[in-house]
């Protein structure tokens, strides 16, 4: 018994909310919306439990939630500060578990198994996890521990808010049973109505259902929710792989086709990919430009390079020439805008003698990003950039986009 697979998954409660409230605790208390401004168009990424109380909820448009809720407090949201804490709740799991596997920003898989004898059972374990984040971070986070993923994230979310559940060993398909369909991680607006066609409501007459016969309206994922809907899970916990690309969005307050507007978004979001590819000591050899149109319509425009390139300049002038290649075949107006990088290689390729160009770009990226690290992001801009200065607010982060959606 003492070596029974257990598996802690934890997740951070109204993530984006929640790191405002610590930030701003007048915020406390409130139904507070992260996600925009309600005179804009766009949806909410997170609502406080404040604010659910009247119905809204992640994906809601904010015009929509405005209406429910008049006195909801409305933000536009920061990613790099949520990243900024994402990165220090992470930090601490680790200490508690070198088998830790992230998902998102706000949740995260533990494999705890046989730690017992360090915290006297795995219930003190995560009560210890919960304090510590509440201590060093000001968040509260829901627990669920289970002998698998799939019924550890299910406790996790029937304790919230600032919950603890664990389901002992044996009793996993006694705590499924009655519980909705709706319940089991992958069923959504697709699924659940052909469980329901097929007289499924709860988790337990899923487990009784035939799998070839689940397999036939679901696919082979019929299969796989045949095996959840029995507490069956043999996925372990995967620590996080290297990242295979880099990417930036925003969303727009308003439709646009601007071209001065988007390039310089573009150039923003080319020189916030460019930081990072330098940070991780990364290269890259292919550009990928995003764009959503208003009528939610989503494409992407691949490049591949001739050689491996970490260089600000280089990413945006390949982005834009997809830029403008793309919106010379299309007269609709744009929502969305992303640039990303992949192929990624290890920095360390040697210049060409003659490569001149190449270096002296380098060069110049280096004594950027030295800067930035020092005063802040925007505290130095190309000539393009500043045009967003009036558009968006900036922090030391640098400019506060909108949150993709």
């Amino acid at each position: 018994m003492a070596n029974c697979v257990r598996i802690i998954h934890i997740d951070l409660d109204a993530f984006f909310v929640s790191v405002e409230q610590v930030e701003n605790p007048e915020l406390k208390g409130k139904p507070v919306v992260v996600g925009g401004r309600p005179e804009r168009r766009g949806v909410i990424a997170t609502a406080s439990y404040e604010a659910r109380r009247y119905g809204l909820h992640a994906g809601m448009p904010l015009a929509t939630a405005s209406r429910l809720c008049p006195q909801a407090i409305f933000i536009e949201g920061n990613l790099t500060k949520y990243r900024q804490a994402s990165q220090k709740f992470i930090a601490i799991l680790a200490d508690f578990s070198p088998f830790l596997e992230p998902v998102g920003l706000d949740e995260a898989y533990l494999d705890v198994t046989g730690f017992e004898s360090l915290h006297g059972s795995i219930f003190k374990m995560a009560s210890t996890i919960k304090q510590q984040v509440k201590d060093e971070l000001g968040l509260s986070a829901s627990v669920g521990i289970a002998s698998s993923k799939v019924v550890a994230k299910i406790a996790s979310e029937l304790a919230k808010p600032d919950g603890l559940l664990e389901v002992a060993l044996g009793k996993e398909r006694s705590f499924l049973k009655p519980l909705s369909v709706s319940k089991l991680p992958g069923v959504g607006k697709k699924t659940d109505p052909k469980l329901k066609n097929l007289g499924i409501d709860t988790i337990g007459k899923l487990s009784l259902m035939p799998p070839d016969v689940l397999k036939s309206r679901c696919g082979a994922f019929g299969e796989v929710l045949h095996r959840f809907s029995n507490g069956i899970d043999n996925r372990k916990v995967e620590p996080p792989r290297e990242a295979k690309s880099i990417s930036r969005e925003t969303t727009f307050a308003e439709n646009t086709r601007q071209q001065s507007f988007l390039e310089a978004t573009l150039r923003y979001l080319s020189e916030r990919v460019g930081s990072e590819l330098r940070q991780q000591s990364k290269q890259t050899r292919c550009v990928t430009l995003k764009l959503r149109y208003a009528d939610f319509n989503t494409i992407t425009r691949h490049h591949s390079l001739k050689k491996e390139i970490n260089s600000d300049q280089t990413i945006f002038l390949t982005g834009l020439k997809l830029l403008k290649s793309t919106l010379s075949q299309q007269k609709q107006t744009v929502r969305l805008l992303g640039i990303g990088v992949s192929s990624l290689t290890k920095s360390g390729r040697q210049l060409h003698m003659l490569d001149s160009e190449s270096a002296r770009l380098e060069r110049l990226d280096r004594a950027i990003d030295h800067i930035r690290n020092k005063y802040g992001f925007t505290s130095i801009q190309t000539g393009r950039m500043l045009r967003l200065k009036d558009i968006f607010l900036e922090n030391e982060s640098g400019y506060m986009l909108g949150v993709p959606n």
